[in-house]
C-alpha cells in the first residue's frame, strides 16, 4: 500500500498469477483495508492490479483444488481458522471489515470470477480499454461464492447479469460501460490518473458525510421508502451539528474551498 495525500493505493501484486488471490494475498489486502478504515488521514482507497494483464482473476485455483477439512468442520470456525480449512471465500467477503470510506476499483485487464466479485464490492469502478469482465464459475462447476450474482444484479440490468452468470462469458470494457458496470473507460496509461482524479474529488468532500452516504446506501438498499427515510433522517440528524457541516456552509458563503477535518 502507498498513499498520495488522503488517498490510499492498494495494488494486488501477483502478476505472474494474473493477480489471482491466495490466502496470504487476501490477508494482506484485508490488513491494508483495515489500515485505511482506521487512519483518519486517509479518506478514499483505490484498488488496482499489478502489471498490465489483470486486475484480479479471482481465487488462485492452483492452491484451492482440495480442502484440508470438510465444510461442516470449517463452518463454525473463525474467519482466519476457516480460511485455513478451505473456506477461503470468507476472506474475499469484505463486508465484515466495515470499511465505510469509499473504494474505487481501477480495473486493468482481466477482472474475472472473484476478481469481479472484489470489484463489485467497491463503490465505483473505472476500466482501461483492455479490461474484460466475467463470472466464469459455471464453467468450472461452481457458483459466484462472494455474493457476486446478487451484487451484479444490483449493478447492471438483470438480463445482462444473468447472461454473464449462466454462460460464463466475458464482456469487454466498452460493453461494461454500456450496461453500467463501470463509469469510465480510459487508456491503460491513464487508468491510475483517472482513478486518482475520482478519488481526490471524493476525498475533498466532508469525510463524515461521505462515509454516511456509503453506509446509508448499503443499509437501505433493501428497505421500503418509508423505512429508508427514517434511517436517512437519523443520519441527517447525526451530521447536522458537525463542525464540517458548519464549515461547508461558511465556506460556501465566503466563496472559498472548505477545510474539512472529519469532525
Amino acid at each position: 500500500m502507498r498513499t498520495a495525500g488522503a488517498v490510499a493505493i492498494l495494488t494486488i501484486d501477483r502478476p505472474e498469477a494474473l493477480n489471482a488471490l491466495n490466502v496470504d494475498a487476501l490477508r494482506e489486502l484485508r490488513s491494508h483495508l483495515c489500515e485505511v478504515r482506521d487512519c483518519t488521514d486517509l479518506r478514499v482507497a483505490v484498488i488496482t492490479g499489478g502489471g498490465d494483464r489483470a486486475f484480479c482473476t479471482g481465487a488462485d485455483l492452483k492452491g484451492t483444488r482440495t480442502s484440508p477439512a470438510s465444510y461442516p468442520e470449517a463452518l463454525f470456525r473463525s474467519t482466519d481458522q476457516s480460511s485455513e480449512m478451505g473456506l477461503y471465500i470468507r476472506l474475499m467477503d469484505l463486508t465484515d471489515l466495515q470499511v465505510w470510506k469509499p473504494i474505487v476499483a481501477a480495473v486493468n485487464g482481466h477482472c474475472l470470477g472473484g476478481g469481479l466479485e472484489l470489484a463489485l464490492q467497491c463503490d465505483l469502478r473505472i476500466a482501461s480499454m483492455n479490461a474484460s469482465f466475467g463470472l466464469p464459475e459455471a464453467k468450472v462447476g461452481s457458483i459466484p461464492a462472494i455474493s457476486g450474482l446478487q451484487r451484479l444484479l444490483k449493478a447492471v440490468p438483470s438480463a445482462h447479469a444473468m447472461q454473464m452468470a449462466l454462460t460464463g462469458a466475458r464482456i469487454d470494457a466498452a460493453e461494461a460501460a454500456r450496461i453500467g458496470l463501470v463509469t469510465q473507460v480510459v487508456e491503460q496509461s491513464r487508468l491510475l490518473d483517472a482513478a486518482m482524479t475520482l478519488a481526490e474529488a471524493i476525498a475533498s468532500n466532508a469525510p463524515l458525510a461521505v462515509q454516511a452516504i456509503k453506509k446509508l446506501a448499503r443499509q437501505t438498499g433493501h428497505m421500503s421508502e418509508v423505512d429508508a427515510q427514517q434511517v436517512t433522517e437519523l443520519y441527517w440528524g447525526v451530521l447536522r451539528d458537525t463542525e464540517d457541516r458548519l464549515e461547508g456552509r461558511k465556506a460556501f458563503s465566503e466563496k472559498r474551498s472548505p477545510n474539512y477535518q472529519g469532525r
